[in-house]
């Protein structure tokens, strides 16, 4: 069956504006207040802390200013002030979720710090608890771990807070892609020692860019944005006597964010309506969502993610940044599925591959939870450990079309095109 691409195209997932966003920046621009100052930058942190359920927030530029601001500020409550010229984390070990995007990453470079990559689990896609458990016995001298919420679920959070504390290691929290996702009836961001949320074009909610740090600490968050207005001293005269940024949140953009805040839930039942309609519509197909634990989880539903089942996977391999796949009855991958969706029209990405498997960061430890290195051990296959499960999720799953504007009708093109690919 050939089906007819669409002629305006899916997107994964793109801003959803609602009008009162223009009256907020209409009234920056009207009012002459379009920098780093100004009512929508102090309406959105009030507004934002208070629905996290945080004391305090700052407005950044990005996520990723948040999470660098994130990781400098632990840094130095660790190790204490560096020198100049060196990062707050210089020469020390930072745990990482492995399967994410690589800004949560690279502020520990930026830092100074090494990134010790930690293997993920099968039921959140999310940091492993017991992997991280045995990273603090590789390397026990480690005190701080940066925990990613992957497409707005919810991680183990309860097992990794405990053993940040057993041992006792700070949590950076990175709830950039989760936004309004609660555990066990609290929302994400509230469970680390300092967390970050994103307001990026594709988010849940949207400044077109914009970040935010949230703590419970009014010292922290006034040093942080001390720090992202290039660290200013309180003297008449330009005086600095530690590193500045040029990260603050402008007025204009908060604008943006301040008109979206209102309509965040609303933004997240389109996407669980988007996410259920996909399950229904792959029931009996050899592939399965994106998983989650109902009974102590709600994610935002942010991107519907699939995987294939192994024993349903086409023949691939890689080479030259390119994907080539062998068609087979009965059988698909996600370079196939996704090569459908591009020719409906329909946008579509590969999942998030995994951080130890990127060049950049080829040499950083990995660990899994029967052990460290890039090998399957004979420890890990007596015990039925999963080994390496990021690169086994990245190889077969794939982002589908998430897009709150899609249509129901839409949607049911795209899952036959999928089906299709079968």
């Amino acid at each position: 069956m050939s089906i007819k691409p669409f002629e305006k195209r899916i997107w994964l997932s793109s801003p959803t504006m609602h009008g009162e966003e223009q009256k907020y920046t209409d009234e920056a621009i009207k009012t002459n207040w379009v920098s780093t100052v100004g009512e929508n930058i102090n309406e959105v942190e009030k507004r934002i802390a208070a629905k996290i359920g945080r004391k305090f927030a700052a407005g950044l530029s990005c996520g990723t200013a948040a999470l660098h601001m994130a990781v400098k500020l632990c840094g130095e409550k660790l190790y204490g002030r560096p020198a100049p010229g060196h990062g707050a984390l210089e020469g020390k070990k930072v745990f990482c979720s492995d399967m994410t995007f690589a800004a949560t990453v690279n502020p520990v470079v930026y830092e100074g710090g090494e990134p010790v990559f930690i293997d993920t689990e099968y039921e959140t896609w999310n940091m492993n608890p017991a992997a991280l458990s045995k990273a603090f016995e590789l390397y026990p001298e480690t005190r701080l771990v940066v925990l990613a919420h992957l497409y707005g679920t919810p991680a183990k959070i309860d097992g990794i807070v405990k053993i940040c504390k057993e041992h006792g290691a700070l949590l950076i929290e990175d709830a950039a892609e989760s936004l309004g996702a609660s555990y066990k009836g609290a929302q994400t961001g509230t469970f680390g020692d300092v967390s970050a949320i994103s307001f990026n074009g594709n988010k849940i909610i949207t400044g077109s860019s914009g970040g935010m740090l949230l703590t419970d600490l009014r010292e922290d968050c006034e040093k942080v944005k001390k720090w992202s207005t290039q660290s200013r001293e309180a003297a008449p005269w330009y005086q600095h006597e530690e590193l500045g940024y040029n990260y603050r949140m402008s007025n204009i953009i908060a604008g943006v964010v301040r008109g979206q805040i209102p309509y965040l839930e609303e933004h997240i039942a389109q996407k669980k309506a988007i996410y259920e309609r996909y399950k229904k519509g792959f029931s009996g197909l050899p592939l399965s969502m994106n998983p989650f634990d109902a009974e102590i989880s709600e994610p935002n539903f942010w991107l519907s993610c699939a995987i294939i089942d192994k024993n349903a996977l086409c023949r691939t391999e890689t080479y030259a940044l390119k994907t080539r796949y062998t068609k087979e009855k009965g059988k698909t991958c996600p370079a196939h599925i996704l090569d459908a969706l591009s020719a409906i029209n329909a946008e579509g990405r590969p999942i998030w591959k995994p951080m130890h498997l990127q060049p950049i960061y080829s040499r950083a430890p990995f660990v899994a939870a029967c052990g460290s290195g890039r090998e399957i051990t004979d420890a890990c296959v007596e015990k039925s450990v999963f080994y390496d499960v990021g690169a086994d999720i990245f190889k077969r799953g794939l982002c589908l079309p998430s897009d709150n504007k899609m249509t129901p009708e839409e949607q049911s093109v795209i899952i036959e095109a999928i089906k299709e690919c079968f």
